[in-house]
């Protein structure tokens, strides 16, 4: 795994909103950014849980977090646009995006998938970051130095049979983010990249592999080095790719 340490504080004045943040990768993604000083826009549809990293953060970095629960199997783009005038309130840019949340639906063959699953499925892992991306675009560019992290998977690379709308979401979500990426290069500073973390020990990879030994997996910790590099002044040269973080080398990357 790649290894990484960014310098102490990186992050301050930073600010950076993650979904699926309640859990999984998200929750950890939170969590250490936060020991960095990043201000951090924690959403997720379990405010319960979203409470509890509140608390964890507050331990850590304290009055660096808010949270905001949304259902966005349910959310209207009214929703966000309301979401978009309050962080414009309160905070002056966003300088980080991190698309994490995702439904993992039916595992079954397309002929057999559930139409009303399809459907929420492709609202949650692909309308919702289309929506998001769209109304904070305007606080990314404000920032001189924001990134945009899509996470993906590898089956939204190679399709996998009975992977079903999660392959087919994240084959979107690709698209989303090279599109985007080739619209922002000359015109803002915004990075834009898209990461698969690979398996990860983590409740919708239990979900997928139930009868994987978890421990065969890494934990989501041990990904993070990917996600500090990517944030950090050095990071500024990778835009437009789509990432692996079991082999990320950033000397793959010329810089500009």
């Amino acid at each position: 795994m790649f290894t990484f340490t960014p310098a102490e504080n990186y992050l301050d004045n930073k600010t950076i909103l993650i979904t699926g943040a309640s859990d999984g990768i998200g929750k950890t993604t939170a969590l250490t950014l936060a020991r960095f000083g990043a201000n951090l826009i924690l959403l997720g549809r379990d405010q319960e849980k979203l409470e509890g990293v509140y608390d964890e953060i507050e331990a850590i970095s304290p009055g660096k977090a808010v949270i905001h629960p949304m259902d966005f199997a349910n959310a209207s783009f009214e929703d966000y646009k309301t979401l978009a005038s309050s962080l414009d309130e309160h905070f002056p840019q966003l300088d980080g995006l991190i698309h994490n949340a995702a439904l993992l639906g039916a595992r079954t063959p397309i002929e057999f998938y559930p139409e009303q699953e399809w459907d929420r499925l492709m609202q949650v892992n692909v309308n919702a970051p289309f929506y998001l991306t769209k109304v904070l675009l305007p606080a990314l560019t404000r920032s001189d130095d924001a990134r945009v992290l899509f996470i993906s998977s590898s089956v939204g690379r190679q399709g996998r049979a009975h992977w079903g709308g999660y392959a087919v979401s994240k084959f979107a979500l690709e698209g989303l983010m090279q599109t985007l990426a080739d619209e922002v290069c000359n015109t803002t500073s915004i990075k834009i990249n898209s990461l698969n973390p690979g398996g990860t020990r983590t409740a919708m990879r239990r979900a997928a592999y139930p009868a994987e030994d978890p421990s065969t997996q890494p934990a989501a910790d041990e990904l993070m080095p990917v996600y500090h590099y990517l944030f950090s002044a050095q990071g500024g040269h990778i835009h437009g790719q789509a990432l692996n973080a079991r082999d990320f080398d950033p000397s793959e990357f010329q810089a500009k």
